[in-house]
């Protein structure tokens, strides 16, 4: 699924540079945000479903809902109206696309918000769960649902949730998100763990002592059996990855 979004944002970022700007030409030459406005609205929704069409991932859908300039702006006729990304930005849930006016003449920049909303399945609760309840089969469904609605993409497989505990309740139809569930501790400290180190066509691993809890995704300070400290991240059951 990660692949497909990353294609999602190519397809929306290449169509803004080159579908959008014929329409802002037309409208530079009309002073008020609103002609800008206009001329957009339908640039969007077309590349928006071009973009979808050649995501890798067919179950993934989008759809752009264009926000509105500020009423009050008066801009000067412009004839090099050029649409671009402002660093950073990127195409995916509440956004923005800035509008920038290249004419020797006179120089503006605005902002134009945006919402990409990005559709595709994941996991959701089939009813009410409370914080503390750990997750069986029972509790969750696939569905299709708004996979930009939120920073952090909603998990999707099974394996990834069942027999975790839910950190906050969600209600009926909310999406399981990885920020939902408790942070897993893997060892205590004090614990015997393995280190492993992998590189390219090489694999090294080794004993130590973990010198504080293990938790999911964390990095962990450990001893070696030769009196190095070294540190790592904990990544399963007294298992830590380091990097070399």
């Amino acid at each position: 699924m990660k692949a497909s979004l990353f294609a999602v944002f190519a397809c929306l970022g290449a169509a803004l540079l080159m579908a959008a700007a014929p329409a802002f030409a037309q409208a530079a030459e009309a002073p008020r945000a609103q002609a800008i406005e206009a001329a957009l609205a339908g640039q969007l929704q077309q590349f928006a479903l071009d973009a979808s069409r050649q995501a890798a991932s067919p179950g993934l859908r989008v759809q752009v809902r264009v926000g509105r300039l500020d009423p009050r702006l008066h801009l000067a006729p412009c004839t090099a109206v050029a649409p671009y990304l402002p660093p950073g930005t990127r195409l995916w849930g509440a956004t923005r696309i800035g509008l920038r006016c290249a004419d020797a003449a006179t120089h503006w920049n605005v902002f134009l918000p945006i919402t990409v909303d990005v559709f595709g399945p994941a996991l959701v609760a089939n009813e009410p769960l409370p914080a503390g309840r750990v997750l069986g089969a029972g509790d969750l469904r696939s569905t299709e649902v708004n996979l930009a609605a939120a920073p952090s993409l909603p998990l999707t497989r099974n394996d990834q949730a069942i027999g975790r505990t839910l950190a906050r309740p969600l209600a009926a139809g909310d999406a399981l998100r990885s920020a939902d569930l408790r942070v897993r501790q893997w060892f205590a400290g004090g614990d015997s763990v393995r280190l492993v180190a992998t590189g390219d066509g090489w694999h090294i691993s080794g004993e130590g002592q973990a010198l504080a809890p293990g938790l999911e995704g964390q990095t962990v300070r450990v001893r070696t059996e030769s009196g190095r400290v070294v540190s790592g991240m904990a990544v399963a059951e007294r298992l830590v990855e380091v990097a070399l």
